[in-house]
């Protein structure tokens, strides 16, 4: 029996790499390439808590989130559920693990099968990975719809007769029915009008204490972070280049690239905007040929030589706040 100080989820120097064939390139030289997706991640997610995974589209985050469910297989490093090796686990021996750890999607229209009727789509996990008589499964699929705030006989309707917010419900009753322990929120409101948000937001904060639920949750929204995390992980191309407690990383950001996403986020109060002290320049780097040193060195103001010649590793500057930076100093 797992204790409730172990972290639900640990990755440990985890790495994704998605191999280029020949023909990708015809004019490439110098042996075979790599996309260098997630390169060398470490963490842990605390129980019943949100850990927020930001950043641009391209640092990584889905592919991570991917990786730790064992959509795609690692290329290398530790991944423990419980405090059980899972990067290693067997086709066969994976019911348990996926019917303690579900996913929601970012596009509820891509995620529901069409033809398919509501009560089949949220019946699905429960028959695959579960069990059960066909009334207990009915029943089961009946408190999940209670539980997303939807009327019962939304189970006989089909995905075309529902609202782009009603569709994310059933995405999300779907993901709880078997009572999981983790949940993954791959972008859960980007698709959805504002007002919605705030409702599918409000909803997942109501879940997550009605059935204990940790929830690693991938945005590029620092907003959505904010309201939904106790944690957050900002990635830079395949690395993380800060983590700590949200409020504390969003109140004193030390990492020039969580500084510019934060002054980059929207802000409807004028006098509360956040200004950039330095211009950051730029673009992504490729995560074929990336930089050498820190990734983020091209486009960093504070960048020096050591910069150019070494990763920074991941530092604990503060209780719980750690930081990816030679220079982190010049952001106190």
């Amino acid at each position: 029996m797992a204790s409730e100080e172990q972290p639900i989820l640990q990755v440990e120097n985890l790495k994704k790499y998605f191999p280029l064939s020949e023909g990708f390139n015809p004019f490439s030289r110098g042996g075979k390439k790599n996309v260098k997706a997630v390169d060398g991640v470490s963490f842990s997610l605390p129980r019943k808590k949100t850990t927020a995974v930001v950043g641009e589209s391209g640092s990584g985050k889905t592919t991570l989130a991917r990786t730790v469910t064992l959509a795609d297989i690692a290329t290398s490093g530790k991944i423990l559920f419980e405090g059980a090796e899972i990067s290693r686990k067997k086709k066969s021996r994976k019911k348990e693990l996926y019917r303690n750890m579900q996913f929601v999607f970012q596009d509820p229209d891509s995620s529901l099968d069409p033809r398919a009727k509501v009560k089949v789509s949220i019946s699905e996990p429960l028959r695959g990975l579960v069990g059960g008589t066909k009334s207990a499964v009915e029943e089961q699929v009946f408190q999940s719809l209670d539980a997303v705030g939807l009327p019962r006989e939304y189970a006989e309707r089909y995905p075309a007769s529902l609202s782009g917010g009603e569709k994310q419900r059933v995405a999300i009753a779907r993901a709880i029915v078997t009572h999981p322990k983790l949940v993954i929120l791959d972008e859960p409101t980007s698709a959805l009008d504002a007002s919605v948000q705030a409702q599918i937001l409000k909803l997942l904060l109501d879940l997550q204490e009605q059935y204990s639920l940790s929830y690693m949750l991938i945005t590029h929204n620092i907003a959505v972070a904010r309201y939904l995390s106790d944690f957050i992980l900002v990635m830079y191309a395949g690395n993380i280049a800060e983590y700590g407690p949200t409020k504390a990383v969003l109140a004193k950001p030390r990492h020039p690239y969580t500084i510019a996403m934060i002054a980059s986020a929207p802000e409807p109060d004028p006098w509360k905007r956040n200004l950039l002290s330095v211009e950051i320049k730029g673009e992504v780097p490729s995560a074929i040929n990336p930089p050498s040193g820190c990734k983020f060195h091209p486009r960093c103001p504070y960048a020096e030589k050591i910069c150019t010649e070494v990763n920074p590793p991941l530092e604990e500057i503060a209780p719980g706040h750690f930081v990816a930076c030679h220079f982190v100093e010049k952001t106190a």
